[in-house]
């Protein structure tokens, strides 16, 4: 069987293994993505957050993604009937950037992929992993082409970036429930024919409705003219309603105030898919020979729009830890990087249950906002949780609660 030797093999051509494998191409390693889709190829995630920007400054692809057009994002809004409480991200605690993109993830990803193979990694598409095999580090891994032609590929590293499709937790049984509640989707793109033009923050924000205590949409809006549309919720919620995917959404909008006459009787531009379940995480993030990055390392909810950080935030870990392993130097991986990438999800995970169980709604909502408070949480929205001066990432776990509780007091009192 024919077999190539590399320093590193990244499984997936996403922002983890696109951002990993720029950093280790830079410091002069031989490295080769292997990818089992074809690009351009259709995925959620569409907000960013200002943190990504500084790694796609650092892997060098803020030019080619600056091309592209994207809609440029300044912030984020949440609606609960007619409150509203928006952050701008100029506007925050941490110092980074205070702007980002929404984006066609297919486009977005492509660019990545692209430029990464115009700086010189060996990006390969149509190829699925079928077989890893380590020796101590070493490994040689098996990949089959989609006419069943199979090769091997030696490499002194592996960084799985394979996303969904978890490539590394699913062959040596690393995958683990994450802890929260199953909950399902149901999106589309839209033409957003009636987007407000006058009202600037529907196109430089995401939106995100509070439709039913735990049900909420998000509205996303493209530069091209689309927007991407979403719920979210339990099951049981999606349930109530019957028909085609397209009849169960038209019914699911027409019954939300916010959008429904937005998107009443607009083209959808592909039939309203779902995804179920999607909360996992890996009982390791590292192992002899491999590190997870992206989604095969844990993926928590869309609310907060923190997949495509914690996909590139880990890739340039993650990458940068591997090229100290190849020079031989000591990399401590506990420390290095499963307690930093921990630090990030157990920050977005005290969110995320927050907004769930109703006590983020009492901060966001607030009559009257602590602007302080506000440029905290504003800090964490745009992606800075690895800040700890700021105290909603340092007592993450319960300063939440302890100033939804003061709220509620002093709107009673």
């Amino acid at each position: 069987m024919q077999r190539e030797k590399v320093d590193v093999l990244v499984i997936g051509a996403g922002p983890a293994g696109t951002v990993a494998a720029s950093l280790v191409n830079k410091s002069g390693f031989k490295v080769k993505i292997v990818e089992k889709q074809k690009f351009p190829r259709f995925v959620i995630g569409e907000s960013l957050l200002p943190r990504c920007m500084e790694h796609l400054d650092e892997a060098g692809f803020l030019d080619a993604v600056k091309a592209q057009g994207f809609q440029q994002k300044f912030g984020a809004k949440f609606v609960r009937g007619k409150e509203i409480a928006d952050f701008n991200f100029s506007d925050q605690f941490s110092n980074g950037w205070n702007w980002t993109w929404q984006v066609p993830r297919g486009n977005f990803d492509k660019t990545l992929a692209d430029e990464a193979a115009r700086q010189g990694v060996d990006v390969e598409y149509e190829v699925g992993v079928t077989d890893i095999k380590f020796f101590g580090t070493d490994s040689v891994t098996t990949i089959e082409d989609i006419n069943g032609n199979k090769r091997e590929i030696e490499a002194r590293f592996i960084i799985d970036a394979s996303g969904y499709g978890r490539v590394i937790p699913r062959m040596f049984g690393l995958d683990k429930p994450s802890g929260f509640e199953s909950r399902r989707t149901l999106f589309t793109h839209i033409k957003d024919v009636k987007r407000p033009v006058a009202a600037e923050m529907e196109g430089n924000r995401i939106t995100a409705v509070v439709h039913k205590p735990k049900v909420w949409i998000w509205v996303i809006p493209f530069s091209n003219g689309n927007t991407s549309v979403g719920f979210v919720g339990e099951p049981s919620y999606f349930d109530e309603y019957t028909g085609t995917p397209e009849e169960r959404m038209r019914a699911m909008i027409a019954n939300e105030g916010h959008i429904a006459e937005r998107f009443k009787s607009e083209e959808f531009l592909f039939e309203p898919r779902t995804i179920e379940g999607y909360a996992i995480s890996a009982s390791k993030l590292y192992g002899d020979g491999f590190v997870l990055t992206g989604n095969a390392t844990e993926f928590l909810d869309p609310i907060f729009s923190s997949g495509a950080t914690f996909a590139m935030e880990s890739g340039s870990k993650g990458g940068k830890l591997a090229v100290q392993f190849l020079k031989g130097e000591e990399v401590n991986w506990e420390k290095d990087f499963v307690e930093h990438m921990m630090q990030g999800i157990d920050t977005f995970r005290s969110f995320v249950t927050g907004w769930y169980d109703g006590t983020l709604h009492a901060v966001f909502f607030a009559k009257n906002p602590d602007p302080d408070h506000k440029r905290m949480i504003c800090s964490v929205l745009a992606g800075y949780v690895w800040d700890k001066n700021n105290p909603f990432v340092k007592k993450h776990n319960t300063i939440l609660k302890t100033l939804a509780k003061v709220i509620q007091m002093g709107e009673e009192a």
